[in-house]
């Protein structure tokens, strides 16, 4: 009886744990994914070699309330800004380049404007339209006011330093 009770336990755990966890898609997925069923698309530009980014994942994005924010409301991307896949996207094909010591993804340039800077929070409408690019670290709490802001086209009928006074944390 106590392996029965024991082994629901871990699996009710084990489900809680992956439920918790955002669901990164490649580029062309999410592109796929909100043909079909259109909504905002985040993109977290990074690199392997960038602490702030391995910060932004222990801290910000492994949080539950972010990562169930992020599931509901937009499709997750990670993109590698030194990514050496091609991709293609709108009839263009980008490329990985590199200059000397310089290496990057040019999708993820044209992303950042030429302002490399890791990590990188790209957030583009449901019309695949940019709509923002945020460089740097982002806390959890900056980051839930973020998500929450450009959800359900907030952003277009609210002030950002009304709506961040007003903003009620789920943190």
């Amino acid at each position: 009886m106590k392996k029965i009770i024991l082994t629901a336990i871990l699996l009710i755990a084990t489900f809680t744990i992956q439920a918790q966890k955002i669901q990164w898609l490649s580029f062309e997925k999410a592109i796929e994914l909100n043909e079909k069923n259109p909504k905002p698309i985040l993109i977290d530009i990074y690199t392997d070699w960038c602490g702030w980014c391995k910060k932004l994942d222990k801290n910000t994005y492994a949080n539950k309330v972010i990562a169930k924010y992020i599931n509901t409301h937009f499709y997750a991307v990670k993109l590698d800004g030194e990514g050496k896949k091609d991709i293609t996207y709108k009839g263009h094909t980008f490329k990985f380049q590199q200059k000397g010591r310089s290496k990057y993804h040019e999708f993820a340039a044209t992303l950042m404007e030429g302002k490399l800077s890791y990590p990188t929070t790209i957030f583009m409408t449901k019309e695949q339209k940019v709509l923002q690019n945020i460089p740097g670290y982002l806390s959890k709490e900056r980051m839930e006011k973020i998500l929450a802001f450009f959800t359900n086209d907030t952003y277009k009928t609210t002030d950002w330093t009304k709506f961040e006074k007003e903003f009620k944390s789920n943190l």
